[in-house]
């Protein structure tokens, strides 16, 4: 199969689908890969590490797709890119459809195969290929949130880790899967007292054993989060509904409870954001306040930490795109149940439930194609 591994253009992501090592065992797979020019740049790869790999270089993103069977991204196709994707073609990255709309439409009328890394999902319910992103965000979110709420930034001028005498922060993180967990255990590395809601007292049970004695976990509910919100320094959100939108969890009235000054991190913004107020916001320019509470709602958060979030990246999709590219898609798909859960739009119609309920499409499932 021809593999091509494009260059991210969403602002400020400096992430690539595949490092030089990642295309070198494809290669010995027999499959030819095809790397746009620079696409390795910003994490630290050049063209010719990934030529001594195997690779070819092409100098445009239209030779990718005018020539490749399988396109890798990292975030999902831009609108510059829609008319270049074949009918057939495999498109295989982060889609995060269920808040996007005119991506999904744009997918559809492609009729192409498109199979998103964040619905890969195996039997236990883990999401394999949005773990090691969601570590990444969870673990930079108590960092940005530290830097938001310096009072040269806008914040209410709190240092997380308090000092002597004086006590720390107060972080509430909502929802306790991998972001949530990451997020609360780098906030209480720094010393901040740490609450972390979640719904499921089995989680809860655990997170009780292995969290550090500033750890509070609490069953989550409405009451919960708006007592908590009123006292906290910071709130990461970090609720996940795998491929469908995440809930609004605090509105713009209970912004008017909190502190001034006070940080919201939203990591769920990816898939439309916890926070009523939230937006989509860029590395460039990451944070608004409004009724003075800053939002930091980067979408593409781990693209910061470009390296380490590439490395991490190909250890997770690398199994899953060879599958892809030495059996075909249809064929992946019928062994491997977690590759089918990942399809979402296949040949024009919407595979994904959640993806089809939020605008009201059909839903076929994807078993129609196999």
């Amino acid at each position: 199969m021809i593999i091509g591994v494009l260059k991210e253009i969403k602002t400020q992501e400096n992430r690539v689908a595949v490092i030089p090592a990642g295309a070198e065992i494809m290669c010995h797979h027999g499959h030819i890969v095809l790397l746009e020019t620079g696409a390795g740049t910003g994490s630290g790869f050049s063209d010719d590490a990934y030529r001594q790999h195997g690779a070819d270089i092409v100098s445009s993103a239209a030779e990718i797709f005018a020539r490749a069977e399988m396109v890798m991204h990292v975030k999902e196709p831009q609108p510059a890119e829609y008319e270049l994707i074949r009918k057939g073609q495999i498109i295989f990255t982060y889609l995060h459809l269920a808040a996007d709309e005119q991506q999904t439409r744009a997918l559809i009328r492609s009729r192409a195969v498109c199979i998103a890394y964040e619905t890969i999902q195996k039997d236990d319910g883990s999401l394999p290929l949005l773990t090691p992103m969601s570590e990444v965000a969870g673990r930079m979110s108590v960092q940005e949130a530290a830097k938001y709420l310096e009072m040269a930034q806008g914040g209410l001028g709190v240092l997380l880790g308090g000092v002597t005498g004086v006590d720390p922060g107060n972080v509430l993180v909502i929802g306790g899967g991998v972001v949530g967990v990451n997020a609360a255990k780098m906030a209480c590395g720094l010393g901040a007292k740490v609450t972390i809601l979640d719904t499921s007292l089995d989680k809860l049970r655990y997170l009780s054993d292995i969290m550090p004695k500033n750890c509070f976990p609490l069953m989550s509910s409405p009451a919960a989060i708006r007592d908590l919100i009123t006292r906290a320094d910071v709130v990461i959100g970090a609720v996940l509904l795998p491929g469908a939108k995440a809930p609004k969890l605090i509105s713009r009235e209970m912004l008017r409870t909190m502190k001034k000054g006070s940080v919201l991190v939203d990591v769920a913004i990816d898939q439309g954001g916890c926070f009523e107020t939230s937006r989509p916001t860029t590395h460039l320019d990451p944070v608004y306040t409004v009724d003075g509470i800053v939002h930091y709602c980067v979408s593409n958060m781990p693209g910061a930490v470009a390296k380490t979030s590439t490395m991490a990246l190909t250890n997770a999709t690398l199994p899953y795109a060879l599958q892809i590219a030495d059996q075909g898609w249809q064929q992946a798909m019928r062994d491997n149940q977690e590759i089918a859960r990942g399809a979402n739009v296949i040949e024009g119609a919407v595979t994904y439930r959640s993806v089809a309920e939020s605008f009201g499409m059909d839903y076929i499932p994807v078993q129609k194609f196999l």
